[in-house]
């Protein structure tokens, strides 16, 4: 697919879709033509990505990082930077606050669209009557 239809799926501009092939976080290949071809399965990749680089991870981590991703491994770190293991473990800090923040609202959704349907039926066998 063309940068545009990958933009399009993603959310991600061609801008950025370019920088990540820049920071060496996604490989595309070239056509005959010099386009860049990308691959369908960049599509999860660049959504990968972006949920890493708005919490604020720099593309150097992220481009470690994205392998545990895809597939179980083992980290290795060599020369961690200062600083970086609070960021990170206060990034993980704050994504739990909100998948819990996020769990609790879908299972108040879900209640009220049990009420509602509910009532539904209800109001069908109501009317019915």
């Amino acid at each position: 697919m063309r940068i545009g239809e990958l933009a399009k799926k993603t959310g991600v501009p061609p801008r950025m879709l370019r920088y990540y092939e820049e920071q060496g976080l996604i490989a595309p290949d070239r056509l005959d033509n010099g386009y860049r071809d990308y691959a369908d399965y960049l599509v999860d990749r660049v959504n990968k990505i972006r949920g890493l680089a708005d919490t604020g991870i720099p593309s150097r981590i992220i481009l470690d990082i994205l392998p545990c991703l895809d597939q179980p491994q083992t980290i290795v770190v060599r020369n961690p930077e200062p600083g970086l293991l609070d960021l990170l473990s206060d990034e993980r800090d704050r994504m739990s606050q909100k998948i819990e923040f996020l769990i609790k609202n879908r299972d108040a959704l879900s209640q009220y669209v049990d009420a509602l349907e509910i009532a539904l039926s209800e109001s069908r066998l109501a009317s019915a009557s």
